[in-house]
């Protein structure tokens, strides 16, 4: 059996029977955590080992774990600054910026893979332009070249630390008002102006290798009708065509009010697949998980079922407990001092 196309939740910190049906279903192939799923490390990671171990090949294993206000995990974890403090940095000092950012990515990524973990959905590629709430200081920058070279370096520590990134969200989120959690962002814009601004970023770490995006449940009419990760013209188009990106691309939740437009869950999630999406994420709400499973059953895909088993997070090369290595206890302490507001965190130990 192979992977499915289909990412989903858990109820709780254990595997239920129910969970494990539909973790064994065809159309399956990942597994979304969150906090509710977290009591403590040693359990996340049993919790963990025993996903994989339901079947072959083992199912991707997922979080959001940015930093700042998004960051799943908490005790037993480092707290993240928000990606927004390198920028802070980058604007009196380059140099240490980036080297604080690829120090954050590798310790965020080498903590998730301790556990098991082969994927962290980050880093958010969106504009900072003070427009958008719900991005905010989840993004770098308010320039797209800056943007670029702190996600340069935060993804190279990511795979130093054994995960892939996950830029989002494709073609950008930071320029439009509302949430698409819980409306229906449209951006009116024309096409030069996207290309020029939010697309910058995306076009900057495709050209620079990024394993996977994640498309943004956003309405841009003068390209087409149809929110991005649901759009042809975006996914298979564009991204795929035009810019030729040859990575892993997810959806955005399908349970967000944004994806409402284009029906039920079956619906969204064939509009998504027949895009180009390889992944489509269904949280919080088994009975629309049930009903995207029958509705997508085996799905054969073998491109896209390569992408997806790339994204599985690798071993590290130095067989030392990660606690006990120079290198974490040198991140650890700079991303603490970064996330209390310290504007000079300290590099060495």
């Amino acid at each position: 059996m192979g992977l499915g196309p289909i990412m989903l939740d858990l109820a709780g910190t254990a595997l239920a029977a129910e969970d494990r049906r539909r973790l064994l279903h065809p159309a399956t192939g990942g597994v979304i955590l969150f906090t509710r799923n977290f009591e403590s490390p040693a359990q996340l990671k049993a919790l963990v080992e025993e996903i994989h171990a339901l079947r072959q090949p083992r199912l991707l294993v997922a979080v959001d774990h940015e930093g700042g206000r998004v960051q799943r995990f908490r005790e037993g974890f480092t707290r993240l600054p928000a990606v927004a403090r390198f920028g802070e940095v980058y604007a009196r000092d380059a140099k240490r910026a980036l080297e604080l950012a690829r120090l954050g990515g590798w310790l965020m990524a080498a903590e998730l893979r301790d556990v098991g973990i082969d994927l962290s959905f980050a880093p958010v590629l969106d504009l900072r332009r003070g427009i958008s709430g719900v991005i905010g200081d989840r993004a770098f920058h308010s320039d797209p070249e800056v943007i670029v070279r702190l996600a340069q370096a935060y993804a190279a520590g990511m795979r130093e630390g054994g995960l892939c990134a996950v830029g989002k969200h494709f073609p950008g989120h930071g320029s439009i008002r509302e949430d698409s959690h819980v409306a229906h962002p449209v951006d009116t814009r024309r096409w030069a102006d996207i290309v020029q601004e939010d697309l910058r970023p995306f076009t900057g770490m495709i050209e620079r290798g990024i394993e996977a995006l994640m498309a943004a449940h956003v309405v841009y009419p003068d390209i087409d009708a149809r929110p991005a990760g649901f759009s042809r013209r975006w996914i298979s188009g564009i991204l795929r065509g035009e810019l030729g990106f040859k990575g892993a691309v997810f959806t955005d939740d399908l349970s967000m009010a944004a994806a409402d437009v284009m029906g039920d869950y079956p619906a969204r999630a064939r509009a998504a697949l027949e895009a180009g999406c390889d992944m489509a994420l269904v949280c919080n709400h088994p009975e629309a998980a049930d009903a995207v499973l029958d509705a997508i059953g085996p799905w054969r895909e073998p491109a896209s079922q390569l992408r997806i088993a790339r994204l599985r997070a690798h071993a590290p090369a130095d067989p030392t407990p990660l606690r006990q290595t120079l290198q974490w206890r040198r991140a650890e302490a700079a991303m603490r001092a970064l996330a209390d507001g310290l504007d000079e965190p300290e590099l060495q130990v």
